[in-house]
């Protein structure tokens, strides 16, 4: 057996599978059966100031498309589909009332709820951290919401010293740790990687989904109605990429991967790529909590075979052995896989 132990920060986790901020998250009951399932930690569903981030869960909306852009029944879900999805934040009423709650109970399990507040306004934003911090073991600042480029709830921050602003403004007075969750879509996630940290913030989460757009080519309609936010198993390489480069340009700063792991496989090629836990949404929302006590054990098995006697020594260690373009030996003539059993027309 490995030893699944890790630590985002400050802050320990029994294992480095957690349930992302979701739908799945909204309710007590979800939160809960999150932390039975044995997850390290649960990410709430955001919150924010703004009533026009209620307004938008009620025009929430989800898709699921199969592997030939046909939409897929909830109740059929293989779990290796795309999610395309228009979403909302949860209502503040009562919100940290059952944080408390949830929090008590997750340490009677070894285990941790995180606030989270996707953003609108800076000042707002670190109202409600403080607020937060003294129910739950740390906060999650979502600047990266895809929904933030269509929707007046919510911003999406792409920019160096804007993140600065928003980290350093939440990060003031709070006393937990503070993980920032970065957009997909920006220029260069690893300068927002660096921004976030010179600013004060204890981890960084990356990456968030991408915005989405997908027309039914019979009916002429877009599926939703609307663009949309995408997650699934086929955003797992970029994901991975923007983790890697973010884990080479700094090995000290703590890393959670997210968008796109689907089992423990997934979560390993995560930790290998230098995240130190995994955020899984997707997959919880298609397969139920039941998906995240599947990862810890497989997770388990991967890590076991693979020689790691703990799971913070595969951290990176692909990363370790990739090389540059340039470093790659040259061949005799360049590769044409596709040409195998195949002939010219």
């Amino acid at each position: 057996m490995t030893d699944l132990s890790t630590a985002i920060g400050p802050l320990r986790l029994k294992n480095p599978v957690m349930a992302a901020s979701s739908e799945a998250t909204m309710t007590e009951e979800g939160i809960r059966a999150c932390l039975d399932a044995g997850a390290g930690a649960v990410v709430a569903k955001s919150v924010n100031e703004s009533p026009a981030g209620r307004r938008q869960l009620l025009i929430a909306d989800y898709a699921l498309l199969g592997p030939a852009g046909e939409t897929v029944d909830w109740q059929r879900s293989s779990g290796d589909e795309t999610l395309l999805c228009r979403s909302g934040l949860a209502p503040l009423d009562g919100w940290l009332t059952m944080l408390e709650r949830t929090s008590r109970y997750a340490r009677g399990l070894g285990s941790h709820v995180i606030g989270s507040i996707t953003v609108a306004e800076p000042e707002p934003a670190a109202r409600i951290a403080r607020d937060m911090s003294p129910v739950v073991s740390a906060v999650e600042l979502n600047i990266g919401a895809p929904h933030g480029r269509e929707a007046t709830a919510v911003r999406q921050i792409t920019g160096a010293e804007m993140v600065k602003h928003y980290t350093r403004t939440v990060r003031a007075g709070l006393d937990v740790p503070l993980v920032v969750k970065l957009p997909a879509q920006a220029e260069s996630p690893l300068e927002l990687a660096a921004a976030a940290r010179d600013a004060g913030a204890d981890a960084v989460s990356m990456i968030g989904r991408f915005n989405g757009f997908w027309p039914d080519p019979v009916t002429s309609e877009p599926v939703l109605g609307s663009w949309g936010a995408v997650g699934g198993p086929g955003m797992l390489p970029v994901s991975l990429y923007w983790v890697s480069k973010t884990y080479a340009a700094d090995r000290e700063l703590p890393l959670i991967g997210t968008n796109g792991a689907r089992n423990g496989m997934d979560v390993a090629r995560f930790l290998l790529s230098g995240a130190r836990a995994v955020e899984l949404a997707s997959a919880v929302l298609m397969r139920g909590p039941g998906v995240l006590s599947d990862c810890v054990r497989d997770l388990d098995t991967v890590l076991t075979e693979g020689g790691y006697a703990r799971a913070t020594d595969a951290v990176g260690a692909a990363v370790r052995r990739a090389r540059s373009y340039a470093d790659i030996p040259l061949g005799d003539e360049p590769p044409r896989p596709w040409e195998n059993g195949r002939t010219a027309r």
